[in-house]
């Protein structure tokens, strides 16, 4: 029978642990006892937060009045929480994982399975590095993905939620996962899609902050529904330049339009955006995550920073004028009223961007052409076969365009 392991005891990690132990219990394949790993913490009353947990069956600080039931067994030591588990669900700040998977190289059980419920990235000087990759490279394990709209106290409370299973090659170990966290209040599919599940996962944060700083400054529903809407263009946009392969279909599950919607309605990072614009920009994202989240920590500041990175890196910024706003303003570069102030017009290169498909098809490359923020991909630029022929053509069109050749691309500046 599979062992369990849940590597993260917070909010969404206590969470994932009593879906899980409600399930091995009835299910003959896994065995009842569900592991949870916990960062050891001392309560104001001077008790172990792991020992609280073992005793009471309930995470007082993180999730507290609800149970966990009784086969989740909380332990401070990470490598023997790790040790002998078949399936490893990842739920920690993605800021520590690299440092946690430093410390389980070499400790993991041959053949384990790994999930991550994590939403963020690492940004290192060969380019993004998603969180299910790092688990992969690090641990030499088989990292699936789980992203959705999922307020973790509400899931808690047994309201109806949705997730989304991101996979790739493996759907045998996909229908293990969702046989894992399906009850009948949570309901999980499935997606050929890691990539694409993940960025959801990542990037909807962004935008959230985005919404938090138009609920601060009481900019109204319609202004809301605006940045919602370019925050999910740039979503699809910088996930296809980082994974062409991303398919289209991923944003409109679980863990796209609807991850995106109820996070900027009722998620976290909202919640301190608010309260950052509410202040005008004069405590810090640091201090309001302290004080609203109570240990919690936030991932869209830290991932709006990430993002402009690699934007920044390539030259794209231009590209993305919402993320690039949302990473200024929270840096204290703007002020939250700027989330408002770019054009629209730049927007219009995001849709060029998703033109890509084009050239994929074409087996053609594409992110050395798109560092140049001015460069069109609009369809009928594809009939061209040479620059000579583009320029012929510039009385009749106008803008800068795509020049396709048989090897190459170059850019014509109009």
């Amino acid at each position: 029978m599979s062992k369990v392991t849940v590597v993260g005891s917070g909010n969404w990690g206590s969470v994932a642990a009593k879906l899980i132990a409600s399930n091995t219990l009835k299910l003959k394949n896994f065995n009842d006892e569900v592991r949870m790993w916990v960062f050891e913490e001392t309560l104001p009353g001077g008790e172990k937060l792991t020992e609280v947990i073992n005793q009471t069956n309930e995470n007082v600080k993180y999730l507290p009045g609800i149970k966990l039931g009784k086969n989740v067994i909380a332990d401070p030591n990470l490598e023997n929480a790790v040790k002998d588990a078949d399936m490893l669900v990842f739920v920690s700040p993605h800021q520590f994982m690299e440092g946690i998977c430093k410390l389980l190289i070499g400790k993991i059980k041959a053949g384990a399975e790994g999930i991550s419920l994590i939403k963020g990235m690492e940004v290192k000087k060969e380019g993004p590095c998603m969180i299910s990759t790092l688990i992969s490279n690090q641990l030499e394990i088989n990292c699936s993905v789980l992203m959705g709209a999922n307020i973790a106290n509400e899931i808690a409370m047994e309201k109806f939620s949705e997730a989304t299973v991101g996979y790739s090659q493996h759907k045998e170990v996909a229908e293990r996962w969702v046989q894992l966290f399906t009850t009948p209040y949570f309901i999980v599919t499935a997606v050929d899609d890691v990539e694409g599940v993940e960025l959801c996962g990542t990037l909807k944060n962004i935008v959230a902050i985005a919404a938090g700083f138009v609920d601060g400054l009481e900019m109204g529903n319609n202004t809301k529904a605006a940045i919602m809407r370019l925050g999910l263009k740039e979503m699809m946009a910088f996930s296809k330049l980082l994974f062409p392969s991303v398919k289209d279909s991923t944003f409109f599950e679980s863990c796209g339009v609807a991850d995106l919607i109820t996070t900027c309605m009722g998620g976290r990072n909202r919640k301190v955006a608010e309260a950052y614009a509410t202040n005008g920009g004069k405590r810090s994202f640091e201090e309001l995550e302290e004080e609203l989240l109570k240990g919690q920590k936030l991932q869209g500041v830290l991932t709006a920073k990430e993002v402009y990175e690699v934007l920044s890196h390539h030259g794209w910024l231009e590209m993305f004028p919402l993320f690039s706003s949302v990473n200024l303003i929270s840096q204290g570069r703007l002020p939250p009223s700027a989330i408002v102030e770019h054009s629209d017009n730049k927007s219009s290169m995001i849709h060029n961007v998703l033109w890509h498909g084009l050239l994929h098809a074409f087996n053609l490359p594409l992110l050395p052409f798109i560092r140049h923020s001015h460069v069109s991909m609009r369809a009928p630029s594809i009939r061209y076969r040479s620059v000579q022929e583009l320029e012929a053509s510039r009385g009749r069109t106008r803008g800068p365009k795509l020049a396709i050749t048989h090897s190459s691309y170059s850019v014509v500046q109009g």
